[in-house]
């Protein structure tokens, strides 16, 4: 069993793209009404997603447990730690869009989160992950070492994991 503070790997792509579009729905919510509630609620998915993967999130539970289950699609699985890495780029943003809420730059707040929400529009609409070119990226230049996502560099483990014989909700 998985403790507490683990993260999926592989993650199932439906139910990334799932929790995308509930962070732009949140998102887009923050942008259009400045209500720090909101705000409240998007950092903590994305901290909770980060440190506990779908675990302590709600978005994530109800994308991994209850919607994702029911769609009868073919469901592709791509390598955890991209998407722990994008996950923590969507916090990081919120944690700042949060901090210039709570410093009254509302407007600076709001322009950070249509920042995430481009990138999470990316994920929920094209499948897409910013976030995880840049972990991509990062690795390539060696800040990433290769040791955290070996079956990033092994395309023929991603065919295997996308095989219609080990595709298993997550």
């Amino acid at each position: 069993m998985p403790g507490l503070f683990s993260f999926p790997n592989p993650v199932n792509e439906t139910s990334a793209r799932i929790v995308a579009t509930g962070a732009v729905v949140l998102g887009l919510a923050f942008a259009a009404t400045g209500n720090g509630w909101i705000l409240a609620v998007l950092t903590y998915g994305f901290v909770a997603r980060v440190t506990t993967g779908p675990t302590l999130s709600p978005l994530g539970r109800l994308a991994t447990q209850v919607i994702t289950p029911r769609l009868n699609i073919q469901h592709k699985f791509v390598p955890g730690p991209p998407k722990r890495f994008a996950q923590g780029v969507g916090a990081a943003m919120s944690i700042v869009a949060s901090v210039l809420y709570v410093q009254d730059a509302v407007i600076a707040a709001r322009l950070v989160i249509v920042g995430l929400v481009f990138a999470a529009f990316l994920e929920a609409a094209f499948a897409f992950c910013l976030g995880c070119k840049m972990f991509a990226i990062l690795m390539r230049l060696g800040v990433i070492p290769a040791s955290v996502c070996e079956e990033c560099n092994d395309i023929s483990a991603r065919l295997r994991a996308t095989s219609a014989d080990q595709v298993q909700p997550v």
